[in-house]
């Protein structure tokens, strides 16, 4: 990740004294006071200062306006997926690496909210998003969280109308956001998480509370 940059210019005036003495007698003579002078207006700096990039020390909180915006549009509670967000923040999403990283991966994710090509290709059908394409993912967040909103918006429908009360809604849909839909309403029907499951539900709970205050602004 890039960092930024500063240069600092540093200018310094010297001032002179002057002693003056009698040629014709050692008997010092007064000293004559030093003139005062102005010192230069410093100039601002030319040198141009790296913007730093949203993946730069990354925190999703910084896309609380658009969580806000597409949580709304797709009917999903924004802390919810803010939280997810938190969640999926476990490695650089830096444009570059990501596409490196996929050279060496047989499933990559894309994007904030690390999710698949199949997952994207099914959530955009018939949203206004239908042209943008996975690969698009790692360099517009927006799109990400767009995705990502329509997808538990889509894991939403899936739920039985039935359902254990060992999980509440919003924990069922982060298992299948993690899981996939098919296990989420095992799950929903009151099949035992996984290790790996449990792992997905213990962090979501440990960013639930930032994730609210991320949202609430």
């Amino acid at each position: 990740m890039a960092k930024g940059w500063w240069w600092v210019a540093l200018g310094v005036v010297v001032v002179g004294v002057v002693v003056a003495r009698n040629d014709d007698d050692t008997k010092a003579v007064d000293k004559p006071q030093p003139t005062a002078t102005a010192k230069p207006k410093s100039t601002p700096s030319t040198t141009p200062t790296a913007k730093k990039a949203w993946y730069d020390d990354y925190d999703p909180a910084q896309f609380a306006p658009q969580v806000r915006r597409y949580a709304k549009q797709a009917g999903v509670n924004p802390q919810l997926l803010m939280a997810i967000l938190y969640n999926e923040a476990y490695k650089p999403h830096d444009p570059k690496f990501e596409r490196s990283w996929a050279e060496v991966d047989s499933n990559p994710a894309f994007g904030i909210a690390n999710m698949h090509k199949p997952a994207f290709d099914d959530t955009k059908r018939g949203r206004d998003f239908a042209k943008r394409k996975w690969e698009q993912l790692p360099d517009d967040p927006a799109l990400a969280i767009q995705a990502a909103a329509w997808h538990l918006h889509d894991l939403a429908r899936r739920l039985p109308d039935t359902k254990t009360q060992r999980y509440t809604k919003d924990e069922l849909l982060a298992l299948g956001y993690n899981a996939g839909g098919g296990n989420m309403r095992s799950f929903a029907k009151g099949t035992k998480v996984g290790s790996q499951a449990q792992s997905y539900l213990d962090k979501l709970h440990d960013n639930w509370d930032k994730s609210g205050q991320a949202v609430s602004g």
